[in-house]
């Protein structure tokens, strides 16, 4: 029988954020506030306190004696050296390290809080351990080595990066070298032009890279949260290069980055925009249908949109959907949402109507604490202790190009996760328009990742499950960004796969297909069944109606 992909444990603190955290947020008062809890109930059960110090007490005896009860996982990278295992000093600090983190496991599990309290003080342990982490240190052996290899330059390069990014990245180590890329030079670089635009959005039209293509268009839309080019990075994971060349047309949407005048843009302005670049591409190829392919909160946006045109009967101007790690099911159990109580969430409320926007940079931080050892600790010894350069890879400069939100879109998404409308016939509303899903007899094919801290897969399922008509699900063996850039010839690529949906996930997971590669080929076949005939491609951009603007990648991905 299959592995079932674990549920989070409580000691890994990134498993235990997603999406929802990076839209409410995390206040570090009720941070502060379980801290204050722990301490108080360590005073009023003494004796449980005293009991699990004893034992760390021996444990750490033991460890000064020589003995290792502990062992690391061979995939941490932050203790890799050679000094961690071998060295008496690191070895018994490493052990020792891993003995306190145990007991206070330990401690919190044998004590009487609730269930809930529990999984917030599992939460802020969690967070503090990795923090405090040895290899964090300026003893850490690799640093040594490089401070004495470089006669201290390393130390002097460390504070003048520490000093950088304190002035222009709020205080977050840098995780991408900012003078390697451009946009429009090695990223999103496929010909193209603007073809149409909108207050929110430019629709970009890609220049044909076949003799023949597919009747009908697809249109690609991307997440509010991170700009469009995900889809068209270096040209060796390029998903629109890809679509290009196996004959389909292509088009993409570029949201703007709202500023506080738009603060009233809500998800309704967002369905309303998309159905006009919909209709612009209707126009633009002669085609009476296309292929809708949403992604994150993308994904939300164009099944909205289908919703809608349920709702007038203009359904049939899509011919298929397809959705890459989005939640249309916004039910998620995850520890960190114990904090999002209505005090918290009113307050996100207000803070993005005061300023007007969800501002990027937040939402990038509670991102990067999703996987503190892998998005800040790591580039905290690289950055500042070891006095590198970050690397030059380009999904993390996306990744750091954010975008904000503006405040009545966040507001709605708060209220989406709070109440889960889509699940519901009717509870959701969008340009006067009830949406109900199952309507929505549009054949689907939705893509998750089996490590998705983000949008977690089994929610991921639950969402494909809401929708009308034929459904495939694929479960790529990746995680939220590299479920949606899976070029073929990956080595490590692979996803499981079932034409059968059974109402439990789990059920469905053991019953699916193992299948070794990419799944990209999979929603090529998928996709090119419904995209109608193919025909001598048209060299001219745009048409007389939509002209041809400016040259991809366009205006809106520019603005800061």
């Amino acid at each position: 029988m299959p592995e079932l992909p674990a549920k989070p444990k409580p000691s890994k603190a990134g498993a235990h954020l997603n999406v929802h955290n990076a839209v409410v947020g995390l206040r570090g008062r009720d941070l502060l506030s379980t801290l204050r809890q722990l301490a108080l109930h360590s005073v009023k059960r003494p004796l449980h306190t005293a009991r699990h110090a004893q034992a760390l007490g021996s444990q750490l005896g033991r460890i000064l004696l020589g003995d290792q009860p502990y062992s690391v996982n061979p995939k941490d990278a932050r203790f890799k050296d050679p000094s961690w295992q071998h060295n008496p000093v690191y070895q018994r600090t490493l052990q020792g390290y891993l003995a306190c983190r145990q007991q206070l496991s330990a401690w919190v599990n044998d004590s009487q809080l609730s269930a809930d309290d529990q999984a917030r003080a599992h939460f802020v342990l969690s967070q503090l351990g990795d923090a405090l982490a040895p290899s964090n240190s300026p003893l850490n052996p690799l640093v040594l080595k490089e401070l004495f290899n470089t006669g201290g330059a390393s130390l002097l390069r460390g504070l003048n990066h520490l000093y950088d990014d304190l002035l222009n990245n709020h205080g977050l180590p840098s995780q991408v070298s900012k003078h390697a890329f451009e946009v429009g030079r090695n990223l999103a670089a496929t010909g193209g032009a603007v073809v149409f635009r909108n207050e929110l959005l430019e629709l970009i039209q890609y220049k044909p890279m076949t003799e023949k293509q597919y009747a009908k268009p697809l249109l690609i839309v991307p997440s509010q949260i991170n700009k469009f080019y995900i889809f068209d990075l270096a040209s060796d994971n390029s998903f629109v290069q890809y679509a290009l060349k196996n004959g389909l047309q292509t088009f993409i949407v570029s949201w703007r980055n709202p500023d506080p005048r738009h603060r009233e843009w809500g998800l309704s302005s967002y369905v309303h925009a998309l159905e006009q670049a919909l209709d612009a591409c209707l126009q633009i190829t002669a085609s009476k249908s296309l292929n809708l392919l949403g992604a994150c909160a993308g994904g939300l946006t164009s099944a909205a949109l289908q919703g809608h045109l349920q709702g007038k009967r203009m359904l049939r101007k899509v011919a298929s959907a397809s959705y890459m790690v989005s939640l249309l099911d916004s039910q998620i159990d995850s520890p960190a949402l114990l904090f999002a109580d209505e005090l918290s969430i009113e307050a996100a409320k207000r803070r993005s109507y005061q300023q007007g926007v969800l501002e990027g940079r937040d939402m990038a931080r509670i991102f990067a604490w999703m996987r503190p050892n892998e998005l800040i600790w790591h580039y905290w010894i690289n950055n500042y202790l070891l006095g590198k350069e970050p690397p030059a890879f380009d999904i993390l400069y996306w990744n750091n190009d954010n975008t904000r939100l503006p405040a009545a879109l966040h507001g709605e998404l708060i209220d989406f996760f709070k109440y889960n409308p889509l699940t519901r016939a009717g509870a959701l509303e969008v340009c006067g328009t009830p949406v109900d899903l199952s309507k929505v007899k549009v054949d689907s094919f939705t893509v998750a990742g089996c490590n998705d801290h983000i949008t977690p897969w089994d929610a991921v399922y639950r969402s494909a499950s809401l929708l009308g008509g034929k459904r495939e699900f694929v479960l790529a063996n990746s995680g939220h960004i590299q479920s949606i850039l899976n070029p073929p010839g990956h080595p490590k690529a692979g996803y499981r796969h079932s034409h059968d949906l059974a109402s439990d996930p789990r059920a469905w997971y053991h019953a699916a297909e193992e299948v070794k590669g990419s799944w990209w080929p999979a929603w090529l076949s998928w996709l090119q069944q419904r995209s109608g005939a193919q025909h001598n491609i048209q060299p001219r951009l745009g048409s007389a109606q939509h002209p041809a603007m400016d040259a991809a990648p366009g205006t809106y991905v520019h603005m800061r």
